[in-house]
Parts: structure tokens; sequence; C-alpha cells
């Protein structure tokens, strides 16, 4: 099966440490994708070279068929889309939420910035409709909360339908009623056969959605471990990886972790 995602000798230097080293990693279509690791491991450095938001200090990256370095980047990153948190700094306080998801047709900071037709309009309301934010569509983006912004912005990131969907901590920040809605729209989303390859970057194991069906572990920019789901996320590879003993289990889909630090 061609992959849609394929790093082989990647390395990423910087100031003399290497972020990333050696990472060999892909991804297939179909998959859904959880990337771990303690703070450093090089995970949203990771999720920035596979959308070819950086081009590495070694190693070939191939993204959607196409090559980092002898392609248009930035062409193909219109078919990927990157949901992280730095985005929310350069939305307009004033901008609503339909106008936010709207603009991720084209990946504009501005409706001005490119003409949208009926169907557009549409498309974002149905997704924020899905999303359970219909009634937030007129609501100016400096008066909803953190998980609604969150919301919409992975509303934003489905309004260009992408080939690839990469999640940089989308959870960042999230109390718990407003994590466990968002994990529960990820799980729909990774069970929708229709939804592109999944990739979630986070530090905790709760926040890993069902139907997660692979993972990486990422330590000092280093694999930990790479494979099925749950033939990684053990007890025995995520204590080596965070360098503490931890008791991981799973329960009706979802992960927990428990360090024991006495």
């Amino acid at each position: 099966m061609e992959a849609v995602v394929r790093l082989r000798g990647v390395g990423v230097v910087r100031n003399g440490l290497a972020v990333l080293d050696d990472v060999d990693w892909e991804v297939h279509a179909g998959e859904r994708w959880t990337v771990i690791g303690p703070n450093g491991a090089g995970k949203t450095t990771l999720l920035q070279v596979a959308g070819m938001r950086l081009l590495p200090t070694r190693g070939t990256v191939e993204v959607l068929g196409e090559t980092y370095g002898r392609t248009d980047a930035r062409a193909l990153r219109k078919r990927v889309s990157f949901v992280s948190g730095t985005l929310l700094r350069a939305f307009r306080p004033s901008i609503t939420a339909h106008d936010i998801v709207v603009t991720g047709r084209y990946a504009a900071l501005e409706p001005w910035w490119h003409h949208y037709d009926d169907a557009d309009h549409e498309r974002a309301e149905a997704l924020l409709a899905g999303a359970g934010m219909a009634a937030l569509s007129d609501q100016a983006f400096e008066v909803l909360s953190e998980g609604e912004r969150q919301q919409m912005l992975l509303c934003r990131a489905l309004m260009s339908d992408p080939e690839l969907l990469l999640l940089d901590e989308p959870a960042a920040g999230l109390d718990l009623a407003n994590r466990e809605r968002l994990v529960g729209r990820l799980a729909a989303l990774a069970a929708d056969p229709g939804t592109p390859p999944m990739v979630l970057v986070t530090h905790h194991l709760e926040e890993i959605p069902p139907g997660t069906t692979h993972a990486l572990l990422l330590r000092a920019g280093r694999e930990a471990g790479v494979g099925e789901v749950d033939d990684v996320l053990n007890s025995k590879l995520v204590s080596a990886c965070f360098d503490i003993p931890v008791d991981v289990d799973k329960a009706e889909g979802r992960f927990t972790a428990r360090a024991d630090l006495s």
C-alpha cells in the first residue's frame, strides 16, 4: 500500500542539538495515529516535517506521493490540514466562528481574501452543526471558550477536504468536560471511513480517542516504540519512554496511565 507519509532517516538539528534523530515512520490510508512522548521529545517537530512545514536537516520526506525538496511544498500544504493552538493567535477578535471555518477552504485568515459560494457556506454550517456548534456560528471569536475554539479549529481543518489531518495537542488547556467533548468528536472522525488519515500529537494517553489504530512513542527525538496501538501503548514501553514506572490500562477503547513516583 502506498504510504501517505513516509519518513526515512529523518533528522532535525537546532543549535547543534538533535530534535529528531534518524526517524523512520510511515502512515497509510485509513490509519489513525497518535504520537506520544515527554516534553521536548520532538513530537511537534515531527508533525511539522510530516506537514511539509519544516525541511529536515537530513533524511527524506514523502507526503501524498511527493518528495519534500523536489516539489512545490506550498501547493502540497493545501492538501494537508494542520491543527495547532498557535493558529488561534492569528485571528481577529471580532471574526465569527462561521467565517473562521469557511476561510479554512483556502487556509485564509479573512473572508474577503477569497470568494466563497453558497456550497462553501453550507458546508461550514454543516461542520459546525456536526460539532454541536450551530448556535455559535455568528458568535465572535473573542467570546468563544477554549473548548469551542478547539472544536472550531477542527471544523476549519475539515473545510478543505484534506487528504491528511495533523492535530498538534488539540486538547491542551481544556477542562475535563471540553476535553471529553473533543475526544468524542475525534472518535467520531476516526470511525468515519471518509475521514483522511489522522495523526494526533499528545502528552496524555487519556486524550487518545477510540478508533486510534497506531502509535508512535518518541523519546529525545528517537523512536521508542512504533506499530499498532495496543502493541505500543503498554506499561513497559510507555514507562521506558517517560523514564518512570507507568501502569497503562485500556477499557472501552480509552487508555489511562498512572505513574508510580514513590
